[in-house]
């Protein structure tokens, strides 16, 4: 397979040569990076969430809107399907690296992590990227600037000048959209971490609605969280069985049943002192090639209803 940093950053590319069209903005730091604004100070959109959640994924998975209900109001929902969830989901989509650099602090996810290769998902997987160019995407409420992009760089083996940089704000369109794309990249790592070999997922699609955009970034982030908790369909195809199949929707119904602002306010927004359980798609079916389906899981339209202001 083609390296995953070279699929992103042909899309990646693709999205510079239509800035314009997908409301974002390129930046070329003085350093050569290249940091491109898909809803910090751009506004971003629909089509530059779509196109940012295939960045994520190094190119290997299709992703597209629709309009379903909840409660009765229509509104729409991101798609995402691939026949690569190791690669796709966890090797690239992943948002597993934490950026803390001279006062700057954001969440990466996409293909530039399999050149660090450091998390267990890769050892699992057994799959390392070599690339002459990172692309990590960067979810902040500010753009990252030149000691980002160095730090990417150390980190990834590659020169400053061939990183990429595409950024969003948790509290954006681009952002909803990018986010609500995670539903089954989070069944996807919850199964792993459960002891399942990523390398069985065959297929995995999924289906989350687009939280409305918050006034705030810990706003959007519980509502971000709600639509996948809540909200979040998940149908993955399966090589062998496993017994502990029913662990993998999400708990955030049983153990709380509120909106994630409530959640995450009595837990005074320390996320690591939530459960794990609850960061998952709220319903999964699977289905066992040759054995037999299992659902588990289910949706709240209700809360999602509270969540959203509907």
């Amino acid at each position: 397979m083609e390296s995953l940093n070279r699929m992103a950053l042909e899309l990646t590319d693709e999205a510079i040569d239509f800035a314009d069209e997908l409301a974002i903005e390129v930046h070329e730091l003085d350093n050569g990076a290249m940091v491109l604004d898909f809803g910090v100070d751009s506004p971003g959109g629909i089509e530059a969430g779509l196109l940012l959640a295939e960045i994520q994924t190094g190119g290997l998975a299709t992703v597209q809107t629709g309009i379903d209900e909840i409660e009765g109001a229509p509104l729409t929902h991101v798609e995402i399907s691939t026949d690569h969830p190791a690669m796709a989901l966890l090797c690239a989509q992943k948002a597993g690296w934490e950026l803390s650099v001279d006062g700057f602090e954001g969440l990466g996810s996409g293909p530039a992590r399999a050149l660090v290769a450091e998390e267990d998902e890769f050892q699992r997987i057994g799959y390392r990227d070599a690339s002459d160019f990172g692309v990590l995407a960067v979810e902040s409420e500010e753009l990252p600037g030149e000691a980002v992009a160095e730090h990417v760089a150390d980190m990834t083996g590659v020169p400053v000048s061939s990183v990429f940089l595409p950024t969003f704000s948790t509290a954006s369109v681009t952002g909803s959209v990018a986010l609500a794309a995670r539903a089954a990249e989070l069944a996807a790592f919850r199964l792993s971490e459960l002891g399942y070999d990523p390398l069985e997922m065959l297929t995995v699609t999924a289906s989350a609605p687009v939280a409305p955009v918050a006034e705030s970034d810990e706003l959007a982030m519980a509502r971000t969280n709600d639509a996948l908790a809540y909200g979040g369909q998940v149908h993955m195809t399966v090589d062998s069985d496993f017994d502990r199949f029913e662990e993998v929707a999400s708990t955030a119904r049983e153990e709380f049943g509120h909106p994630f602002v409530e959640v995450f306010e009595d837990h005074e927004w320390d996320f690591y002192d939530l459960p794990v359980e609850v960061f998952a798609p709220a319903q999964v079916t699977i289905d066992i090639v040759g054995e037999g389906v299992e659902v588990v899981g289910r949706t709240d339209e209700a809360l999602l209803a509270e969540s959203f202001g509907l």
